[in-house]
């Protein structure tokens, strides 16, 4: 097999590739936007050929929500035809895809975890976009699922837990909103499953069961409760204060609930998940190692 993970130097991407050394039989090959654009589909399609790609998990995207809804055209090229783009070059190989989508294409009104069946209403240009890619890969004949999830975070890159433990450093008091409410997700967990999915099921069909799957960690958190708890684990000295989403009006608007249930990938693919909590310190252990080397 050999894998081509897009978008390598994101969240998810930097965490594939500290995992892969787990998959001896497997190759990876890892590319970014300065180096892969998958919105040249000439470019994408001659890439996968040439270097015998058989499956990818796509983690290129285009995820800032407020500058989305600026640039509305740039957004569709990445989160949508870009998408498509890989669905066309994987069909010419019989290539393997898994894409990662987002909680934003619910609009929030749920009042128990969502589950793939349930409709689908984004509020916003990035979750139009993002679901116009799911559309790409569940309407293709492809052997491709697409993976939800929430509320990413990792070690890499820039993320609601760095930024809150710098502004712990900074600040006396934080404000943060209590009244949106879903699940953290740390990206190395998600990564594992990716890399689970993938190398283990090389023989078998990965879409067997279904095209969509949610995942994030386990539990419930208001983004005030995540905060605190980053404080908490960071051993900050520094006030974090419960508002509301009014107080803090943002240029796209975010789903007030978007808990996702993860009964099917569990089931489906043998998949045990952490609690929230638990995966949160794992990461600022990683974050406070990173700082001292």
């Amino acid at each position: 097999m050999r894998i081509l993970i897009t978008g390598s130097n994101g969240q998810l991407g930097s965490e594939i590739r500290d995992l892969v050394s787990l998959y001896k039989t497997t190759d990876f090959i890892f590319r970014d936007l300065q180096d892969l654009d998958i919105c040249d589909f000439k470019a994408l399609n001659n890439f996968i050929k040439e270097q015998n790609i058989t499956g990818v998990i796509n983690c290129a995207a285009h995820t800032d929500v407020d500058k989305a809804e600026e640039n509305p055209e740039i957004v569709k090229q990445v989160n949508s035809e870009g998408v498509l783009n890989l669905v066309n070059a994987l069909k010419a190989v019989n290539g393997k895809l898994i894409h990662i989508s987002t909680d934003y294409v619910f609009d929030g009104k749920n009042s128990q975890p969502y589950n793939e069946l349930d409709p689908v209403n984004p509020i916003g240009v990035y979750g139009e976009s993002k679901r116009d890619g799911e559309l790409a890969v569940i309407n293709s004949s492809i052997d491709g699922i697409v993976i939800r999830t929430s509320w990413l975070y990792s070690s890499n890159g820039n993320n609601f837990v760095k930024k809150i433990l710098h502004l712990g450093l900074e600040k006396k008091e934080l404000s943060v909103v209590f009244d949106q409410l879903g699940t953290p997700t740390y990206a190395r967990d998600l990564a594992k499953t990716c890399l689970k999915i993938i190398c283990e099921n090389n023989s078998n069909k990965i879409s067997e069961k279904r095209q969509i799957y949610h995942y994030s960690n386990e539990g419930i958190a208001s983004w005030f409760d995540f905060a605190t708890e980053i404080i908490k684990l960071g051993t900050i000295v520094c006030k974090v204060i419960p508002v509301l989403t009014k107080e803090f009006p943002t240029k796209a608007k975010r789903p007030h609930y978007s808990v996702l249930d993860k009964t099917n990938i569990k089931n489906d693919f043998n998949i045990e998940i952490p609690y929230w909590r638990d995966s949160l310190k794992d990461c600022i252990l990683k974050i406070h190692k990173n700082k001292a080397q």
